[in-house]
């Protein structure tokens, strides 16, 4: 088998990810400020954005989320729900500049997150994942672990 140097994620993981603001569960982003301080903040807008990435849609073009991201690039998305333990998205944020790009982030967030930007004054964001970990459920068996490696 040969290794692959992509990391895909699998359709379970997209339908969480893509319905979480809907199902009252949005995603917690971590990332650094320039002064080395955690930058937390719950992102309603986060959605997959093909396999290995996920998009969002930064409203506040002047936040801290956007200063902390420019200085470094390495951030962490926590998502939890009533069913969902605990999963950890791991990658490379970066500002999406090029216009296709920066329509399909914006495109893609749910609509109550659209709706508080109608003339879409934000920022793009895309998240190119390194891994994805945690527990995905319990079943008869145990934990269900999704351990995911680009």
């Amino acid at each position: 088998m040969s290794q692959s140097n992509s990391l895909v994620l699998t359709d379970e993981l997209k339908t969480l990810v893509n319905n979480a603001l809907a199902d009252g569960s949005p995603l917690l982003l971590a990332a650094v400020n320039p002064e080395g301080k955690p930058v937390l903040s719950f992102r309603g807008s986060v959605q997959t954005h093909g396999d290995g990435a996920l998009g969002l849609w930064v409203r506040n073009g002047q936040g801290g989320t956007l200063e902390a991201i420019r200085a470094n690039p390495h951030v962490a998305l926590v998502y939890r729900s009533a069913t969902t333990p605990v999963l950890q998205f791991h990658g490379l944020a970066r500002i999406a500049d090029d216009a296709a790009e920066r329509a399909a982030v914006f495109d893609s967030a749910p609509e109550r997150e659209r709706a508080s930007d109608p003339e879409r004054k934000g920022i793009a964001v895309v998240v190119d994942l390194e891994s994805v970990q945690g527990v995905l459920r319990f079943g008869p068996e145990g934990p269900v672990f999704v351990k995911l490696a680009r």
